[in-house]
C-alpha cells in the first residue's frame, strides 16, 4: 500500500491539499487584489472627473466660439458704421487730420472705443454742489439761509478755539478773514454721547465739524486710523459738494462738536462777495468817466479793483507827483489841499468821503496830481486800479470811446431791428445746414417715450456711474448717433437735476464744429436720453492713456479746437467749468468736439456764478475758495489741460481731494515742470494759471483772442 502511494506520487501525479495549505493560498490571494482593486477604483474616479472637465471645457469653448461670432458681426456692423457719413464737411485747416493720424499709429485703433467698455479706473471724476438759487430746480427746493438768523451766540473762548481749529486746517487757513468770523459765528453746538457716530463712512456728507471738547476715534473698513482731540477741525470736504464719507468718526467719550451745514457755508461765502461787488458797482457809477460802460466793462473794473489802508495823516497822493492810479474811498476821509499863492502851505480845499473819488484822469494818460489827498482818519480804505490793469482788463480811453459809440449805434440797430416788419429768416443752405435739419425733421416724429421704437442699437460706446452710451442708427436709413442713457435714480440721487436741464437748453441753441450737437432729448421711466452726433474716434483720454503723452504738435492742435469752442461759448456768456480730456471725443476726421455740458452755465457777460462743480484736478482757486468764478476758470482749466496732454498727468493730482486743492490753492509756481515741456508751452501754461483770474491770459478785454495770439498757437 505504501508502495502503491509513493507510485501515485511519482511523475505527473497530484499531491492532496491539505486543509491548511488551502487557507494559506487564499489569504495570499485576497493580500495580493486588495490594492489593485482601491487603484483602479481611484483611476476610474480620476477618469470621470477628466471627462467632466472636459465637458465643461468643451461647452465654455462653444459659448466663448458664439461670443467670438457675435463680436466679429459686431466689428462688421461698426466697421459699416464708420462708413456712414451723414454730416461730413470740409477741412477747415490743411493740418486738421494730424491728430487721426497719430490715433491710427496708435497700440489699438480707434473702433475699440465702440467695441469695448472703456476702462475707467483712471479716468478723472467730476463733483457738484447742489445748485445755490432759491427756486424748485427739478423737485427739490434749494433754500437761502439767512446769515443773521444762523448766527449763535458764543463767548470768546469759544470763537477763540473755533477760530483756532480752522487755522490749524491745512485748507481752511485759506479763507478771507471775513468767512471765517462769519462761519464762526455760525456754527452750533452738537453733543454726542460715548459711542455715538458722528461721521458715518459711505453716508453722503453736509457738514463741517469743530471738537471742542472729548475724545474722538476715526475708523475706516472697521480698522481704526486714530484719534482726535479738541481744536480739531474735519469734515471739510463736505461743504464743497456733495461727496460721501471716506470714514467713520465715533465718540469715544461725551463730546461737545460745533458744526456748520454747506447750505449756509455757500450762503456766508456767496452773500458776502455779492454785496461787496454791488458796493463796488454804485461806487463806479457814479464816476462820471465810468458811468456810460455796460455791465460788463463795469464787472471788469470791479475784478481789478485792490483795497489800499492809509492812516490818520499819510498822504495818498502829492501835489506834483507823476501818477496812474485811481482811487475810490470805501471808508474812512480824506481831505483835499493845494498850493495856492501868497500861501506858504498847502490849503484845504474839500473833505470826501465814502463813495467820492479822485486820480480819475490817469486812466487817460499820464497825470500830473494837482492837488495833495491826505487821510484824516485811521483805517481809511480806498479802492484802487491802475491805468496798466485799466488799460488790459477794459481798453484805452480812446478804445472806451469807439466801444460806447459802436454799442450805441448797435443799440440803435436794434430798436429799428425791432420796429421793422418781420423778415424770412436767413436759411443756410450748405448741405450739412440742409442734412442737420433733414434729421431733426426725421428725428421729430421718434415717440418721446420710446426711442427704440425708431433706433437700434448697434453696440455700446461706454458705460459709467451715470448711466451708458449707446451707438445707433436709424432703423430705416444707416445715420448713426450716440444715444446717451442716463439714469434718473442717479440724477436724483447726485442732485444733478439742474445740470441736466442747463444741458439740455444749451446744447439744444449751440451750433459749432467743436462742440457735439444734441439732436433730441426722450425719456422713459428709468432713463432720460440724449440723442448727440457720434464721435467713433472715443475720448481723447482714451488716447493719451494709450500714448502716455502728445507731441507738442499734436497738444497745438488739441488746443486750438477747444480755443475754437471757448471762443464760440464765451461769446454766448456760457462758461463750461469741466474741461479735462474724458470730456474731449475725436470724430471721425480727427477733430476734438467738447462734450458733456452737465456743468455748462449761461452766466451772461459780466456776470458770476458761485455754484461748486468740475472735477479736482481741473477746478480753478476762486472755484474751491467759493469767491465766485466766471470764464477765468475756463481759462485755469486750458492751462492744467495742457500741462496734462503733454505729460500725461495734470500738475495737481492725489488720492485725497482736499490735499488736491490745497496744491491748488500754492499754485502753478509750486508744481516742477519735466523738461519735456519746452518753453511756449510753458510759458502759456504759467499765464493761464494765474492765482487772480484778473490776471489770467484769456480773462482779459480780447478775451479768448489772446490766448490764439500765444506763440504756441499762433
Amino acid at each position: 500500500m505504501v508502495a502503491s502511494q509513493q507510485l501515485a506520487m511519482g511523475n505527473g501525479s497530484i499531491k492532496a491539499p491539505r486543509p491548511e495549505d488551502s487557507f494559506l493560498a487564499s489569504s495570499l490571494k485576497v493580500c495580493d487584489t486588495e490594492p489593485l482593486r482601491l487603484r483602479i477604483a481611484h483611476l476610474e474616479g480620476e477618469l470621470a472627473q477628466r471627462d467632466q472637465e472636459l465637458k465643461s471645457q468643451e461647452l465654455q469653448l462653444q459659448s466663448l466660439q458664439r461670443e467670438l461670432e457675435a463680436k466679429v458681426s459686431q466689428i462688421e456692423k461698426l466697421q459699416d458704421a464708420i462708413g456712414y457719413n451723414s454730416l461730413g464737411r470740409s477741412p477747415l485747416t490743411p493740418n486738421c487730420h494730424r491728430l487721426l493720424s497719430v490715433i491710427n499709429q496708435g497700440p489699438t485703433r480707434f473702433h475699440r472705443v465702440a467695441v469695448e467698455v472703456h476702462r475707467r479706473l483712471k479716468a478723472k471724476e467730476g463733483v457738484s454742489a447742489e445748485p445755490t438759487s432759491g427756486h424748485f430746480c427739478g423737485g427739490f427746493r434749494v433754500h437761502h439761509v439767512s446769515i443773521e438768523r444762523a448766527r449763535v451766540r458764543k463767548d470768546s473762548s469759544t470763537k477763540k478755539l473755533i477760530n483756532d481749529a480752522i487755522m490749524n486746517n491745512d485748507f481752511l487757513k485759506k479763507l478771507d478773514p471775513q468767512h471765517m468770523r462769519e462761519m464762526v459765528d455760525c456754527m452750533y453746538e452738537r453733543i454726542y454721547t460715548e459711542g455715538q457716530l458722528v461721521i458715518q463712512e459711505g453716508e453722503p456728507g453736509n457738514f463741517l465739524y469743530v471738537l471742542a471738547d472729548g475724545l474722538l476715534e476715526v475708523m475706516q473698513n472697521g480698522k481704526l486710523l486714530g484719534e482726535m482731540r479738541p481744536r480739531t477741525a474735519f469734515g471739510e470736504l463736505a461743504i464743497l459738494y456733495n461727496c460721501k464719507r471716506t470714514a467713520t468718526v465715533k465718540a469715544v467719550s461725551q463730546a461737545h462738536i460745533w458744526a456748520l451745514d454747506r447750505q449756509t457755508f455757500q450762503s456766508i461765502m456767496m452773500k458776502s462777495t455779492q454785496a461787496t461787488q454791488e458796493e463796488y458797482f454804485s461806487f463806479l457809477r457814479s464816476v462820471s468817466l465810468l458811468r456810460d460802460l455796460p455791465e460788463e466793462k463795469l464787472a471788469k473794473i470791479v475784478d481789478c479793483l485792490e483795497i489800499d489802508y492809509f492812516d490818520k495823516g499819510e498822504y495818498i497822493i502829492r501835489e506834483g507827483e507823476e501818477g496812474n492810479t485811481f482811487f475810490i474811498i470805501a471808508k474812512g476821509e480824506v481831505c483835499v489841499t493845494q498850493t495856492t499863492e501868497g500861501c506858504t502851505e498847502p490849503q484845504e480845499i474839500k473833505t470826501l468821503g465814502v463813495g467820492d473819488y479822485f486820480g480819475e484822469k490817469a486812466l487817460i494818460s499820464e497825470d500830473v496830481r494837482s492837488a495833495n489827498i491826505i487821510s484824516t482818519e485811521n483805517d481809511t480804505q480806498c479802492l484802487v486800479v491802475d491805468r496798466d490793469n485799466f488799460n488790459q482788463m477794459v481798453g484805452t480811453y480812446e478804445e472806451l470811446q469807439a466801444y460806447l459809440k459802436e454799442y450805441v449805434e448797435e443799440l440803435s440797430r436794434c430798436d429799428e431791428r425791432r420796429n421793422a416788419l418781420p423778415l424770412s429768416p436767413l436759411i443756410d443752405s450748405s448741405p450739412e445746414a440742409q442734412e442737420v435739419c433733414r434729421l431733426r425733421e426725421r428725428i421729430a416724429v421718434i415717440p418721446t417715450h420710446d426711442p427704440f421704437q425708431d433706433l437700434e442699437v448697434i453696440a455700446t460706446l461706454g458705460m459709467g456711474g451715470f448711466g451708458r452710451v449707446e451707438l445707433v442708427k436709424l432703423r430705416d436709413e444707416d445715420t448713426t448717433f450716440a444715444l446717451k442713457c442716463i439714469k434718473k435714480k442717479h440724477i436724483v440721487d447726485t442732485r444733478q437735476q439742474e445740470h441736466i436741464y442747463s444741458e439740455k437748453n444749451i446744447l439744444q441753441q449751440t451750433n459749432s464744429h467743436f462742440i457735439v450737437r444734441l439732436f433730441r432729448t426722450f425719456r422713459d421711466d428709468k432713463y432720460v436720453y440724449m440723442l448727440l452726433e457720434v464721435c467713433l474716434g472715443g475720448e481723447l483720454w482714451s488716447v493719451l492713456r494709450d500714448m502716455g503723452s502728445f507731441e507738442e504738435q499734436t497738444a497745438r492742435f488739441c488746443i486750438s479746437c477747444v480755443l475754437e469752442a471757448f471762443d464760440y461759448l464765451h461769446a454766448r456768456g456760457i462758461i463750461y467749468r469741466d474741461l479735462k480730456p474724458e470730456n474731449l471725443l475725436l470724430d471721425a476726421e480727427g477733430y476734438v468736439k467738447m462734450a458733456d455740458f452737465g456743468f455748462a452755465k449761461r452766466i451772461g457777460l459780466g456776470k458770476k456764478t458761485w455754484t461748486f462743480c468740475g472735477t479736482p484736478e481741473y477746478v480753478a482757486p476762486e472755484v474751491i475758495m467759493n469767491k465766485g468764478h466766471d470764464f477765468g476758470a475756463d481759462c485755469w482749466s486750458l492751462g492744467i489741460l495742457i500741462f496734462e496732454l503733454l505729460t500725461g498727468s495734470p500738475p495737481f493730482s492725489g488720492t485725497d481731494p482736499i490735499k488736491i486743492y490745497t496744491m491748488v490753492l500754492h499754485g502753478i509756481e509750486k508744481v516742477d515742470f519735466p523738461k519735456r515741456i519746452s518753453k511756449r508751452p510753458d510759458d502759456l501754461i504759467r499765464r493761464l494759471c494765474k492765482l487772480n483770474p484778473v490776471d489770467r491770459l484769456g480773462n482779459k478785454k480780447n478775451g479768448i483772442i489772446d490766448i490764439k495770439k500765444h506763440k504756441l498757437i499762433h
